[in-house]
């Protein structure tokens, strides 16, 4: 039986090259992805950044501690407690301390990024000028790196400033030194500070100041800005490489599967010719599970040895795509390989195991079958395995849109509801191929010339060669449609209730990050025929189940200008019940009910029991809660919508308003443009994972495109010969073998299609079942990008080896035997 097997290796070559290939690849991948994966669990120390020559920091409460019966529940403030008066005032009793502060800065020619921070706290970087002085005035500036020089005059949010020096930038930061007197003007709350005493006197005299932080050494980085951006960096880069792995093992097992039942399906005249010569059907079945472990071990070796090349190459391309953290590199793991040569082997025998037993049923009569007609392409456990599935997916659909409709919403539904559904269509593929095939071929084959009709009987006698290459062009078409469909229509919809619940003519935004001040909002009050509604955007906290501290945005504004610029989804109450004593929720809150009292801590981490005053619907999960400004203290006001009075001239409100913010750099648009502007978008690291995925999927497509069409043009010589003998002339057959090969992805392009409608279609009523009705975004580009992509490949898989075979003559061709 070994011989057997290797005769059968040697001979039949051009049957397990694409097998190995794809497996190979496969394994390379997996073992790429683990290490990958691997060398992210754990983000090295971070030292500090800002304050690494400083001798102590000292911060204010930036988190919150809530006590549960498993354990403390923490979550980071929304709003950040300043340190308190008296404990600045023994500290100075210590001696210098510096207030640090830092905020937004946009300027013309400068770096998007930009922070603004006093000069006083440049050396605890350090930072060293390069050339001009410190500044001393207040529309004077130092900047970090070259983007302008000593002398520049750069206009910013903050009004026109001049360059006076220039320091080395520290790569952390794109910074902006102004004096400390006009920091503190435009960013009033200072955080923390820096004291030059010893580190015991200091935490004495915090001693009793409820969340103040005193950092020495290494904690230091925790007065940096987003110090744990690494370790959320690796988060989005584990779930991008996870996706990409698991899908990577989905497509393999799909591809090999596929290759494995079209290869088996080839021999049948050989199976029966074995059998004839007295083989049994366990005999057969393990020479194909023996050719398939060869196979297997071979691929997985060569895999493991091409992902020790990948694996680098990932992770540059992560770092200079920004989708890692500078430092990241591969490390030296071995267990990644073992995974990956394991789940190769392994993927290689699932992939065998139907066709095996399906091999061992060839009786010897096989041996003198003569017609290449798919009289049962499908079994009757095929079909009851794809049904069941089918079902499947069906009804944990129904039951997530009756139980639970917005789980659909959530990345790792609509990342892994599109496998069960494209497995169930994929084994029902034989039942639907021919019917779509006459149906894509009805024009052609009613035109002149029997083209048209021979495409039609081609792929519909077919029928077990046109699912094998149809396979793994619905496979990129469904994941394509679903995952890059499903992303768009979800971006559409919060889009969609944004835009429905603003009923505001103009939204006014501030250019910087400090918010508008008082003196601005009393300018844009005072505008003639306009109804402003400024809001504050902060956060309140929720203990559920006793144990689960959650976290929901939150919009502080007054109640009565809310009401005349917002239409709020209300399912109860309304929205002039909301006073400082109470609070409007969603029907996500554990507690949801009118006049119900709800214990939260607001964006400071102060406790409060707030009232019920009104509830809205779920929505996209973009429905937060609202609040008076008195229960989100310290939160500036970063959004002023503003309704306009009947017969108020646009365009002259338009200009005062523009004037009213002239001075504080804001930024007025029409309530359509600031949808516009904030339209929502799939965060990048998201949209690199998806189109990686599509990628890896389209890879595969080739390969198993390439390898199919081989496959069947090589063993429809005999046919093609044919057709030359009865007259067709060898461009006639080309295009005729061109022409079966964009059918046949035509075929799986439409069930790929049928696949991602379904998806979408679900997605779509979950969140007409949250009350948000939108149209469904289909991604044509790319889904016509992909079916070309395949149909180019097919073509030429196809017309180049039937190309090749015809350069000898029809009558040598005619008599060729397997």
């Amino acid at each position: 039986m070994l011989s057997t097997t290797l005769r059968a290796l040697r001979t039949r070559w051009v049957t397990f090259v694409g097998s190995f290939v794809a497996l190979s690849l496969g394994v390379a991948l997996l073992a790429v992805m683990g290490l990958a994966l691997a060398s992210s669990l754990d983000a090295p120390d971070r030292g500090p950044e800002r304050f690494a020559a400083a001798p102590v920091v000292v911060k204010g409460q930036d988190t919150l501690d809530v006590p549960t019966s498993i354990g403390d529940r923490t979550r980071k403030l929304a709003q950040p407690r300043t340190v308190p008066d008296a404990t600045v005032a023994r500290l100075r009793g210590l001696g210098t301390v510096v207030e640090d502060r830092s905020f937004a800065v946009r300027a013309e020619g400068g770096p998007a990024d930009l922070v603004g921070h006093p000069w006083s706290t440049a050396a605890f970087a350090p930072y060293e000028l390069d050339a001009g002085r410190a500044p001393e005035a207040a529309d004077e500036v130092v900047v970090s790196g070259d983007w302008a020089r000593p002398g520049t005059r750069v206009r910013t949010d903050g009004g026109t400033v001049r360059v006076v020096g220039t320091v080395r930038g520290l790569g952390f930061e794109n910074a902006v030194f102004y004096t400390d007197a006009r920091a503190a003007e435009l960013s009033p709350r200072s955080l923390q500070l820096v004291v030059d005493a010893d580190a015991a006197a200091v935490r004495e005299a915090v001693r009793g100041s409820e969340g103040v932080q005193v950092l020495t050494g290494d904690a230091r980085r925790y007065a940096d800005a987003d110090p744990d951006r690494d370790s959320e960096a690796l988060t989005a880069m584990n779930a991008m490489f996870g996706t990409a792995g698991g899908v990577t093992a989905f497509v393999s097992v799909f591809v090999v599967a596929s290759t494995f039942a079209f290869a088996v399906a080839q021999r049948r005249r050989e199976f029966g010719l074995l059998r004839t010569a007295g083989a049994t059907p366990g005999q057969i079945r393990r020479m194909v599970v023996h050719e398939a472990l060869a196979v297997g071990v071979l691929a997985s070796a060569a895999g493991c040895v091409l992902g020790s090349y990948g694996a680098p190459e990932l992770a540059e391309w992560a770092v200079d795509e920004s989708l890692a953290p500078r430092w990241f590199t591969i490390g030296d793991y071995t267990w990644p390989y073992h995974m990956a040569f394991w789940t190769g082997l392994f993927v290689a025998l699932c992939g065998v195991l139907a066709a095996s037993w399906r091999a061992g049923r060839t009786g010897p009569t096989e041996a003198l079958r003569e017609a290449s007609v798919d009289a049962r392409p499908m079994t009757w456990s095929r079909r009851l395995f794809g049904a069941a599935l089918l079902i499947t997916a069906a009804v944990t659909l129904a039951l997530d849109l009756v139980t639970n409709p917005g789980d659909l919403l959530q990345r790792k539904t609509y990342v892994s509801r599109p496998m069960l559904l494209i497995t169930a269509v994929a084994l029902l593929a034989p039942v639907l191929v021919r019917p779509l095939a006459r149906l894509i071929a009805w024009l052609p084959a009613r035109l002149p010339g029997a083209g048209g009709m021979l495409v039609r009987e081609n792929a519909a006698a077919g029928v077990r060669r046109t699912a094998a290459v149809a396979a793994p062009v619905l496979v990129t078409v469904a994941l394509a449609g679903s995952l890059l469909g499903a992303t768009a229509t979800l971006d559409g919809a919060k889009a969609t209730e944004v835009r429905e619940q603003t009923a505001a003519d103009f939204v006014v935004t501030p250019a910087g990050g400090a918010g508008f001040d008082e003196a601005t909002l009393q300018r844009l009050r005072a505008v003639s025929g306009a109804e402003v509604s400024p809001s504050s955007s902060s956060a309140v906290y929720v203990l559920e189940d006793g144990v689960a501290l959650i976290r929901s945005d939150a919009r502080a504004v007054d109640p009565r200008p809310l009401a005349a610029t917002a239409r709020l989804p209300l399912v109860a109450g309304k929205v002039s019940d909301l006073d400082d004593d109470s609070i409007i929720v969603n029907e996500e809150w554990e507690k949801h009910t009118v006049g119900e009292r709800v214990d939260v801590w607001l964006g400071d981490g102060t406790r409060k029991s707030l009232k019920i005053a009104a509830v809205m619907t779920i929505g996209t999960g973009n429905n937060g809660v609202y609040v008076t400004p008195r229960n989100a203290p310290a939160a500036p006001v970063d959004r002023v919508d503003v309704r306009l009075a009947p017969g108020t001239d646009t365009a002259t409100v338009a200009a005062d308003l523009r004037q009213a913010v002239r001075a504080s750099g804001g930024v007025v648009l029409t309530k359509d443009a600031w949808v516009r502007a904030t339209y929502p978008e799939t965060d990048r690291t998201s949209r690199m994972g998806f189109f990686l995925v599509l990628g890896i999927a389209l890879l595969y497509t080739g390969i198993s495109l390439a390898n199919t069409m081989v496959m069947a043009t090589s063993d429809r010589v005999r046919e093609l010969a044919v057709l030359r003998l009865v007259g067709a002339t060898r461009w006639q057959v080309l295009r005729l073998v061109g022409a079966e090969a964009l059918m046949v992805v035509m075929v799986g392009g439409l069930l790929g299609a049928l696949v991602a409608g379904l998806n979408l279609v679900g997605m779509w009523s979950a969140l007409g079942l949250l009350s948000v009705w939108t149209s469904i975004e289909i991604p044509w580009a790319t889904l016509a990008a992909a079916l070309g992509a395949c149909a180019v490949l097919a073509v030429i898989s196809a017309v180049v080896p039937a190309g090749l075979s015809l350069r000898r003559r029809a009558v040598e061709l005619a008599g060729v035997r397997e």
